[in-house]
Parts: structure tokens; sequence; C-alpha cells
């Protein structure tokens, strides 16, 4: 029987479906029939498994070859189905025995001589297979290292079409180079001793990290707010397994493992360039939709550095996510959500020549353009920022000290017992920050002093603040109370959380 099967993985996203292709070889004129949705890169499979198999100095079929995809209806992009292909070919021959492959996922793109090429998504890939009770994979050496987090899984990881035959026909392989699995916890580059100064800067940093709050740094240039957001991650706890094999996938979907180890438990800082676009932003592409920088940082910062300079609605197109913590895109081929929980750090001058200080010295912008110049962040948008740091210039005496400022590792210390008190605190309701915690219970369980409530209230009834601005200076106030040890955020607390939103130093 001229009929075989192999096993692959789709993507859409971050979710796999499982795909099985399906090989028949029939009498006929020699043609080539690919079936099942292929985008224009799977289509192109042919001439490259051809070339490969031939150039393996194996027979390929000079009769009709059909390749069916299933599910049918689900469309399938991308190069990593070319192994699998080749794969089921050879085993329609009978030139592979297919009780070896029937239990196997496999993933990989050839090249026209037979090696086989890395390919994006392999860690989301796995973890589809995994659920569908496949526990052997079949990948490219590149993908080696990502694809190793799937301990539960034996991993075939082969470097070229005639390992993956010599392997299938007589169960003998080169012996794989051992790989360090052990998870990176620190990054020693960056430290917080090394921001002169800044101590308004600093704290409102060490608040971000610990409840998960949104911050803008405003200064002028040379104060320090980009070295700041730089080091915000260096005082983030270490992100759990769970959540670093998260961030992992998305990073192998996006295929940026060349800036971040698949290994890696650092929370992740993704600072993207200020002309970006939106798709770049948030994800998006025609064919295959590919996460943006708002998942690259998911369960890190986002650090987008003169955020004025954004081209118009690039900015405004993160409302969304800050608020769900997913982002969803829709295409016409389906609708593809991605997670999108990060922290967000503005960044950006007070003018146009970045001088202005409120005292008018060195400024030559005109009152106008200075006001014009921060306006270009949308209401809404700002709405949205938890807190708002005047970051002044470093003065003589700062840059002056020899002895350096707190070391991130001190601060992290503070953040995670900090954080600590949170999670029992929101121990059983699915959250772990204070910047998580829903509405109805900021009205219901977790209001602070009656007294702060009540300056609250007088506050809204000004039209000084809004519902949402009530809501994010109540968290930010737990923040401040679990940094003091507090039970209960007081009214010193929510005074100061209240001064930190307006953008005023405290």
């Amino acid at each position: 029987m001229n009929l075989a099967q192999t096993n692959s993985v789709a993507l859409l996203g971050l979710d796999g479906h499982l795909v099985t292709i399906e090989v028949d070889i029939a009498d006929g004129l020699p043609m080539y029939s690919l079936l099942g949705l292929p985008d224009a890169a799977l289509s192109e499979s042919r001439d490259r498994v051809r070339a490969a198999i031939v150039n393996c100095q194996e027979v390929w079929p000079n009769r009709k070859v059909t390749v069916s995809l299933s599910p049918a209806w689900l469309p399938k992009s991308g190069s990593g189905f070319d192994l699998a292909i080749a794969i089921a070919i050879l085993s329609a021959q009978q030139s592979v025995d297919a009780q070896r492959i029937q239990s196997l996922v496999i993933l990989g793109e050839l090249s026209l001589d037979g090696r086989i090429r890395s390919v994006r998504g392999v860690l989301p890939a796995l973890m589809a297979a995994y659920k569908a009770g496949i526990k052997s994979a079949v990948v490219p050496s590149a993908n080696a290292a990502e694809a190793g987090l799937m301990q539960g899984m034996e991993i075939i990881a082969m470097a070229h079409l005639k390992d993956v035959i010599q392997w299938l026909r007589t169960g003998v392989r080169e012996i794989a180079q051992e790989i360090d699995y052990s998870w990176s916890q620190i990054d020693e580059r960056l430290d917080f001793a090394d921001v002169a100064g800044q101590p308004v800067a600093r704290l409102a940093a060490e608040i971000a990290a610990t409840g998960g709050h949104h911050i803008m740094l405003i200064g002028p240039p040379g104060a320090g707010k980009t070295m700041i957001a730089e080091r915000i991650p260096t005082i983030m706890p270490q992100l759990s397994i769970a959540q670093a094999l998260e961030v992992s996938a998305v990073h192998s979907l996006a295929g940026t493992f060349a800036t971040r180890s698949a290994t890696s438990r650092i929370a992740p800082l993704v600072s993207p360039h200020h002309t970006t676009t939106r798709v770049a932003m948030v994800g998006g592409g025609a064919h295959a939709i590919k996460p943006g920088a708002c998942s690259l940082a998911h369960h890190g910062v986002l650090f987008i550095d003169e955020a004025p300079e954004c081209p118009p609605g690039v900015l405004d197109s993160l409302r969304q996510p800050l608020e769900a913590g997913t982002i969803t895109i829709a295409r016409s081929i389906g609708n593809v959500t991605f997670p999108a929980q990060f922290l967000l750090v503005l960044a950006a001058n007070p003018c146009p020549c970045g001088k202005f200080t409120g005292r008018g010295r060195a400024c030559t912008c005109s009152s106008q353009q200075v006001r014009r110049y921060l306006s270009r962040l949308s209401g809404p948008l700002m709405d949205r920022i938890d807190l708002r740091v005047n970051v002044d210039p470093v003065g003589r005496v700062d840059m002056a000290r020899s002895d350096l400022g707190e070391a991130s590792a001190s601060i992290r210390a503070r953040v995670i017992a900090a954080r600590a008190i949170a999670e029992q605190r929101f121990a059983g309701l699915g959250y772990s920050l204070n910047s998580q915690i829903p509405a109805r219970s900021l009205r219901t369980d977790f209001q602070p002093e009656r007294v702060a409530m009540n300056f609250l209230h007088d506050e809204l009834d000004r039209e000084n603040i809004t519902a949402r601005g009530l809501h994010k200076i109540i968290r930010t106030s737990w923040t401040l109370a679990d940094l003091q040890g507090r039970n209960l955020p007081s009214m010193a607390d929510v005074l100061q959380a209240h001064t930190l939103r307006g953008g005023v130093e405290a």
C-alpha cells in the first residue's frame, strides 16, 4: 500500500493544532498535489522536498504524489512541514518503517542538500503535541535548546535528512551534544547602583516593580530616564518556571532567541524604537500572525523612549492590552490571542528642546510648544499610567559622590518580600499583583482607610481624577502599604500614590 502518514503541528498564534500529513503515491502522470490550505511558503515545499530526497541518494517517486494536511479547514503556514512531508513520502515508498513514525511529531525545514534548518515556534508546537498525547519529537538541531525545555518528551535533534532516515531504519543516531538546561537567574550587567541621585524616580521604579504599575518618566536629556527604565527588570523577581516557559514560547514564535536565551528566568525588557509601527507594537501580519513588542514583553517591561515622538495611534494601540493583559488580532484567516501582561515604562522630554524644567532656564521653546509636546500623548493613554515622575537633572553633588547608590539586589529583596505579602492576601483569587485587583474588589474587599476613601471621593467629585484614576491610586496605595509592612493603606499611602500619579515630586 503506497499510503503513509506523519504528524506535525500548525500554529495559530500560540495555539498549536496537531496536523496529520497523509501521502498517497498512485499510478498516473507524475505530479505533486498539496492539499489542506497551505500558504505560499508551504506550497513551495515540493521543490525543497524533492531536491533534499534526491540529494540524499533516495528515490523520488516518478508517479502521482498527493499530500494532504488534515484537518483541511485549518490554515497552514511556514516551511516547518518539509521534514514531515519528506518522511511521509519515503514511508509511502516503504523506504522507512511506518510503525516508527506513528507516534512522532516531526518539525523542520529542508534545504536543497538535505540539511534541516531551524523553524520558529518549536516550543509552542511541542506543547501542543504533548497535550495531544505525543511523547516523542524530531526537531532541527538548531532548535534543540528550546525543545529540551519540554522535559516530558523525548527530543530527537537532527541536523540532516540522512541522519533521520538512518535513525528510522536502524535506530542508531549520533550522540547528541549535551546542552546546559540550567535556568539563568540574574543579569549582572545592569545595576541600580549605577544611577546617581534621583531618589523619587528610584522609589517610583521600586513601586512599579512591586505592584506591576505603569510608569512615565519625564525629564531633560541625560537625567537618567533610560538608565532607570533599563534597570527595572533587575529589581523584579525571577520568573517562575511556568512564566519562563510562556515567555520562551512567545519568543520562539517570534524568532528572537538571538537576543534572549530560551532558558532565561529574567523578566524580559523590550524597547522598540519610537518610529515603530502599530503592527510591530501589537502584532499581526498578512499571512502568519506574529506577536508584537507588547507580547514579547509579557511578564516583563515594555520600555518606550521618546514616547511623544511615536507616530499617531501607535501608543494608543496599547490601551486595550494594558487593561486586558492580552491582545487579540483579527484577520481573515482567524483570530489569534497573544498574552500581553507587561509593565509599561514611558520616557519623555518635557519639551521639544528637552531643557524645560518649569524655571525657564535654557529652554528655547515657547509655552505653546511645551503644551503641545506632551499633549501628543492622549488623555486615555495617560489615564492608564499609574505613576508620573519628574526626573530632574543630576546635580554636582550626586555626580561627585564616590559611593554608589543602593544596588539592585537589595531593592529586589524588598520587592520580593512585598510581593509575597500581596500573594498571601490574594491567595485563591486568581491574581497576585496589586495592579490586577478587579474594580469590584476595590469597592468591597480592598478599600483603604475611610478618611482616605473620603479624600478620593472628593477628588472624584471635583473631577481631578477619573474613576479609573481612583482605582489606580488605591492599587498603588496597597503597594506602598506592602512595602512598609502595613495591613491596610493609610491616608499617607493614598496621598503619596495620588502625588505620584500627578507627576509632582513627593
